[in-house]
């Protein structure tokens, strides 16, 4: 798949978020990579060959405090390679891209992976 086509999937994916979720979204950027870099596969424990499909970096909004500003946006990064290695078949692409977004904004608010694995159990699916 083209960047540019995979960029916009992400695009509609962040687009698809309840409004009041993209309205409380603050000092965050959303990102494409082909695949992580060595230092985040570092910093996430993730091993050489292992798949990393997106990440979070930064502050969570739940650890914001008094005075909480100036500070670089938060970065999530939605990796390429790794979803459409991990993809079953290209028509699988756009409902993993949707899933990992969400995913990782789930970060951006304070979510652990537990309490993320929680809310994926009460989500609905299409």
């Amino acid at each position: 798949m083209q960047e540019s086509e995979f960029e916009k999937l992400v695009l509609e994916a962040f687009e698809g978020l309840p409004t009041e979720i993209r309205q409380k979204m603050e000092n965050v950027a959303i990102t494409v990579e082909q695949r992580p870099s060595a230092e985040q596969l570092r910093k996430t424990g993730t091993r050489y060959g292992n798949c990393l499909l997106g990440l979070y970096e930064g502050v969570p909004k739940t650890a914001w405090g008094r005075g909480f500003g100036g500070n670089l946006p938060d970065k999530i990064t939605i990796f390429q390679e790794g979803i459409e290695n991990f993809a079953a078949s290209p028509a699988t692409i756009k409902d993993l891209v949707k899933n990992v977004v969400w995913h990782e904004i789930a970060h951006h608010f304070g979510f652990s992976e537990r309490g993320i694995k929680l809310l994926e159990k009460k989500r609905p699916r299409p």
